[in-house]
């Protein structure tokens, strides 16, 4: 199950450079999400180099309010690995988990979660709550912000943008 993506050609990659290497796959399956019509959210579960899993939102398609981006990647990556424990695994997500998805990262034991951008809303790992690295609970996870969040913020605004238009385009040919 476990699929090794191409080296980007470096000898001895940054850990930037390996970071955006993979949010960058992210950002694919964002861009397949919102061509279903679900928020653009993209995941990469990665453990020894290799994606385990990967996850685009997709609670409109399969009617399942929990199928976020990161739930589908951790469920593919606890299969890959035959254990719910990924200890080893680093996951990257275009934009910070909610709540649900911090907590289920937390009970996974997930070492690192990268994510892109902010979720000023809903963000359960810095904007609202600070849930994945909470000293009350038994296993913090190590959180990067930031890594490509120009680019998710973009094509989080053009989804969104492009919905209101719609929305317009459909009262307005309704009358109302």
């Amino acid at each position: 199950m476990a699929s090794k993506l191409l080296d980007p050609g470096l000898d001895s990659p940054s850990a930037t450079e390996v970071d955006e290497k993979w949010m960058w796959a992210a950002l694919l399956l964002a861009e397949e999400a919102a061509a279903a019509g679900e928020v653009p959210v993209g995941c990469v579960l990665v453990s020894g180099g290799e994606v385990i899993g990967q996850g685009r939102n997709s609670p409109i398609e399969l009617l399942d309010p929990t199928a976020h981006a990161e739930m589908m990647a951790l469920r593919q990556g606890a299969l890959a690995l035959g254990n719910y424990r990924l200890e080893d695994a680093t996951l990257y997500c275009t934009l910070e988990p909610c709540v649900m998805c911090a907590g289920a990262l937390v009970a996974a034991r997930v070492r690192r979660l990268v994510f892109g951008a902010r979720d000023l809303r809903f963000g359960g790992v810095r904007s609202k709550f600070q849930v994945a690295d909470s000293p009350l609970l038994n296993h913090r996870v190590e959180v990067t912000e930031g890594v490509l969040g120009v680019e998710a913020t973009i094509l989080l605004q053009r989804f969104f943008a492009s919905r209101r238009d719609s929305e317009t385009r459909s009262q307005r040919d309704n009358g109302s």
